[in-house]
């Protein structure tokens, strides 16, 4: 049952607005909290017009409704702690369960682990990568944390390595250019005025011949969006045959959520999760002429 102690800068507050506006807990999970779940203030039943004073403990339950089948499938975990969990995705592996695929996804992996370990937590997701994209998951284990954790982006720090074909000028910038769904295509994005901001730092850490290994940061979290704004100035990912990428060396985009650098919903600390990268991009930078070593 999560505790949500009061801080000692509240103000006195009814207990849903000390959970609404203090504790991030979101309107959806609320009234899952108010119709379905328990209320309690320092031991005894709440109701939510009581009010809470700093010192005080708010704990809430809520019904764990998942449609997510356990797969015993392997799971890379590259961090956890009581309030988050970061899974290493592998290439070719989907994030969540979707139309004509129920299983086989890292959701799967993650809630037979949960299973296991007798976690009473469901799959929540902070950030998503696309299916042939390796690399780090953050998986919050309750909603109010995923909650939280969307609310605070800024203070996540996203940064991925990929392989490029030519090589990007100038060799550190920013590319600032709105995305949107192509026409004629429920996959497939491209630059247009008429879609979303996507703003994307990139960095050269090493040039080849003919492709570049770059450090990206994303400021923005768009579908598709580093794939399309590297395609859009002519430098598409190695392996992406979706967005003109040359598939001779690889035969998926090579990109690689390398790590994730986040302020803490609980602690409040500067928390960083790092990933290696995999079999296939080592193998792909060795064929480049570099071998790879202290990369991040």
């Amino acid at each position: 049952m999560p505790d949500f102690p009061v801080p000692p800068t509240c103000s006195p507050l009814p207990v849903k607005e000390f959970l609404r506006r203090q504790a991030g807990i979101s309107l959806t999970l609320w009234r899952k909290i108010k119709h379905s779940g328990t209320l309690s203030l320092n031991g005894c039943p709440a109701a939510t017009h009581d009010l809470v004073y700093p010192g005080d403990i708010v704990t809430a339950t809520w019904p764990q409704a998942t449609t997510i089948t356990a797969e015993a499938l392997p799971l890379a975990i590259a961090y956890e702690d009581e309030w988050l969990l970061a899974a290493d995705k592998p290439a070719g592996m989907l994030v969540h369960p979707a139309a004509g695929q129920p299983s086989g996804t890292l959701a799967n992996a993650v809630m037979h682990y949960y299973r296991q370990n007798n976690y009473a937590c469901d799959f929540h997701p902070v950030n998503r990568l696309d299916r042939n994209t390796s690399g780090l998951v953050l998986i919050a284990k309750r909603p109010d944390i995923q909650h939280w954790l969307n609310q605070n982006q800024q203070h996540l720090l996203k940064t991925y390595l990929a392989a490029a074909a030519g090589r990007p000028q100038p060799d550190k910038g920013t590319l600032n250019m709105p995305i949107g769904r192509k026409p004629g295509s429920i996959i497939e994005r491209q630059v247009t005025l008429a879609g979303q901001q996507a703003i994307t730092h990139y960095n050269l850490l090493a040039a080849y011949k003919n492709a570049s290994l770059l450090e990206i940061i994303l400021a923005t979290g768009r579908t598709h969006q580093i794939r399309v704004h590297f395609s859009h100035i002519g430098c598409p990912l190695l392996g992406d045959d979706l967005y003109g990428g040359p598939v001779n060396l690889i035969q998926r985009q090579a990109l690689h959520a390398a790590s994730l650098s986040l302020l803490h919903p609980i602690t409040q600390q500067i928390t960083e999760i790092i990933s290696p990268l995999p079999q296939d991009l080592t193998d792909l930078l060795s064929q480049l002429g570099d071998q790879v070593t202290n990369m991040l």
